[in-house]
């Protein structure tokens, strides 16, 4: 989807967030003033803090949409996390006052009356609450935002909120047992739970969180395609924002094409993976001499006993460098879940390269 027509989207989509929450806000504090239900107060203003939720949203979409410039060279369309985070302590800051007001009522003595006004009023909001938990589901799937991705939990969390607070006042009418205060602290533990869910969500986003598998396969499976393509290897995929991303990686090429033909291929490849997968990738050219047999023989003996140091454990630019003395230069790239130190894989790596050739290891430890 272009990003005017999901900027219009998705504010629109926020803006009867906006309407639906002060509606329900104004009707349930009001109501709950009236027969002294503090319950149902507290969750009018559930509902209000929910409209400036929405109102984040709607403003996150506008600051998305904005083109890159000097002081965001990529863009701004990180904003909606930072509308997500925004979202989920606010959902934080609900819970905990929930909580607070669900142990006076289960400590404190006030008397309240109900009125089919009052269950009136919380069953239209649990209905419209989970028509608007529909609504922003299938709007953050079509648009792929997380900020409405937040919101869709929220008022899913509102929901199971009105039906504690409806469930809680009829067994205080029924018993006068102060059942409501026990479900609304359930319900506060719950609602927390969901908010360190979407802040723990968006802030590993803002901090770069690792793409998708079936995103870096298709990268790899377009730059293998390439003609004279050996391999590749460090290859980096940042996002900033949704369908915003850019790549890095080294691709290693027959030596013996010429530069030019190389080129080629090269911007051939990088234009694919723009095309097809909307990811700008910059691709660095390592040459390979496929005719030296000493390196390839080395680097084959180096590879399989390198692998032995950590499963998954590889190399890549592998070169020699002649002279007196000589050296074997090449980085291990080593999986980040790897429980040993990069300084022990070197030695360990520098080991090796002593024990198969005479040349000085120059080795770089790369967490893959």
């Amino acid at each position: 989807m272009k990003g005017r027509e999901r900027t219009k989207k998705g504010v629109f989509t926020s803006a009867v967030g906006i309407a639906c929450n002060l509606a329900l806000a104004a009707s349930k504090i009001v109501v709950g003033s009236i027969f002294g239900l503090v319950s149902v107060v507290a969750d009018g203003f559930n509902n209000l803090s929910d409209s400036g939720s929405s109102l984040v949203s709607l403003i996150s979409f506008y600051i998305a949409d904005k083109p890159a410039d000097k002081e965001h060279p990529f863009g701004h369309k990180r904003a909606e996390y930072i509308a997500a985070m925004i979202t989920g302590f606010l959902v934080f800051f609900l819970a905990t006052e929930i909580f607070r007001e669900s142990v006076d009522k289960i400590t404190g003595s006030d008397t309240a009356e109900t009125h089919w006004v009052v269950f009136l009023v919380l069953g239209l909001s649990v209905a419209i609450k989970a028509g608007m938990f529909l609504f922003y589901r299938i709007s953050a799937a079509k648009l792929g935002s997380d900020a409405l991705k937040a919101a869709a939990v929220d008022s899913l969390c509102d929901c199971i909120s009105t039906t504690a607070v409806i469930i809680g006042l009829i067994i205080l009418q029924a018993t006068g047992f102060p059942a409501d205060g026990w479900a609304g602290i359930a319900v506060a533990l719950f609602i927390i739970w969901q908010g360190i869910k979407i802040i723990k969500e968006a802030s590993s986003k803002l901090l770069g969180q690792a793409p998708s598998k079936e995103l870096t396969d298709k990268i790899e499976a377009i730059i293998r395609s390439g003609n004279g393509v050996i391999g590749l290897h460090d290859l980096r995929v940042y996002c900033y924002g949704n369908d915003v991303y850019f790549a890095t990686t080294h691709m290693e090429m027959d030596a013996s094409l010429p530069a030019l033909d190389s080129h080629a291929v090269i911007d051939s490849l990088e234009q694919r993976v723009r095309n097809e997968l909307n990811v700008e990738l910059t691709v660095h050219f390592d040459p390979v001499d496929l005719k030296d047999a000493e390196m390839l023989g080395l680097e084959s003996k180096v590879r399989d006993a390198v692998k032995e140091i950590a499963p998954g454990t590889e190399i890549h630019d592998f070169r020699i460098v002649r002279g007196d003395p000589g050296k074997v230069i090449f980085d291990v790239g080593v999986q980040y879940d790897c429980k040993i130190p990069n300084g022990e894989v070197l030695r360990k790596a520098e080991e090796i390269v002593r024990s198969l050739c005479p040349y000085n290891p120059v080795i770089t430890v790369d967490r893959e």
